[in-house]
């Protein structure tokens, strides 16, 4: 047991070499063609204040984002509850759509489960 702990140490080690390697041949160049292509966004100077600045600016316009977005919710929710209420007109590609959209929703539901319990598919109760 020990002995493949050991292995599996040696081979992470090389792999962290192997990455550091490449960051610190292609990790400059990287940066300068991206700082490139959106320095458009960057705010100068760059200093901590400005920072904080923009952090308070995205979390309180945020905040104030969230009446707009209950609305928009309660609007949903009753086009959801008239579509409901006429089922009886409703097409059958319409009812396609939203079966579609349950298995996509439980499909990320059971991803989620996976990524949440490590990466395992071992332990299930089937």
């Amino acid at each position: 047991m020990a002995a493949a702990a050991g292995s599996k140490l040696a081979q992470l080690q090389s792999k962290a070499c192997e990455a550091t390697r490449f960051v610190a041949k292609h990790g400059g160049a990287y940066h300068k063609t991206l700082m490139e292509k959106n320095k458009h966004y960057v705010v100068d100077p760059p200093t901590i204040q400005n920072c904080q600045e923009l952090s308070k600016q995205l979390f309180y316009t945020r905040l104030a984002s969230l009446p707009g977005r209950y609305e928009a919710f309660w609007k949903e929710l009753d086009s959801a509850k008239l579509l409901w209420k006429n089922r009886s007109s409703l097409k059958v590609e319409d009812a396609g759509v939203a079966a579609l959209f349950g298995i996509e929703l439980y499909a990320w539901s059971c991803l989620g489960e996976v990524v949440g319990r490590g990466f395992t598919l071992t332990g299930y109760h089937v």
